[in-house]
């Protein structure tokens, strides 16, 4: 199993990451060997995931940051990074990893003094990984300071700092930073890929998984 999996329905948002992913180990491999980048990358320094409910906008996002800090030996044998086990990807998708950090809202907004730390991180270099990722679960909820202080950061980000924002839709989002980050819209899944996933991940019996899909 890899990162990918999980992403129920939402193949074409996978292929896409996936992608960048590559590329984006290609820039820290190159950046280490003192290697001119690679051109025409498909790796960007902000993110922006939406789609409704139970689309599963922070589980792609999340997905994406383990993949970005995979370790895994067949990546550097020309793997698709996010292995799913190595230390990077597994850290990462639990929230453990020393250069992830999230930001969720408590309450209705998220304050600038819950961002401002988070904001001066994300302009260090990662003290472990191969990349200082920034998750922000809940970007509609960013307030008019928090959504400045992000701003700032998204215009000017550190080389090695990546955003990723989570919003239901993109007119949730400030529209100065919607416009400096590359957009992914995931879909609702479809029933048969619901139950395809509970019967592979979690050994669901096909009619049970099928029933529950339908009802969820």
């Amino acid at each position: 199993m890899s990162v990918w999996d999980d992403l129920v329905g939402q193949e074409k948002v996978s292929a896409t990451l996936e992608a960048a992913a590559r590329d984006a180990d290609a820039l820290v491999t190159a950046a280490a060997g003192d290697q001119p980048p690679p051109e025409a990358s498909k790796m960007t320094h902000a993110w922006l995931f939406t789609g409704p409910p139970g689309a599963g906008r922070n589980q792609a996002a999340r997905a994406f940051a383990a993949a970005l800090q995979c370790v895994s030996p067949d990546r550097a044998l020309g793997g698709t990074p996010g292995c799913g086990f190595c230390d990077g990807c597994h850290t990462a998708l639990l929230g453990t990893h020393a250069d992830v950090s999230s930001v969720a809202a408590v309450g209705a907004e998220i304050l600038v003094k819950d961002m401002r730390d988070t904001v001066r991180k994300s302009y260090t270099s990662p003290a472990n990984g191969r990349w200082q990722i920034i998750l922000v679960e809940d970007a509609e909820r960013l307030n008019e300071k928090s959504a400045n202080a992000v701003l700032k950061a998204v215009e000017e980000p550190a080389p090695r700092t990546v955003w990723l924002l989570c919003a239901p839709s993109i007119e949730d989002v400030l529209p100065t930073i919607r416009s400096r980050c590359r957009h992914l819209n995931l879909r609702t899944p479809p029933v048969a890929a619901v139950a395809d996933m509970l019967v592979r991940r979690d050994g669901v019996e096909p009619e049970v998984a099928a029933a529950a899909a339908r009802a969820t």
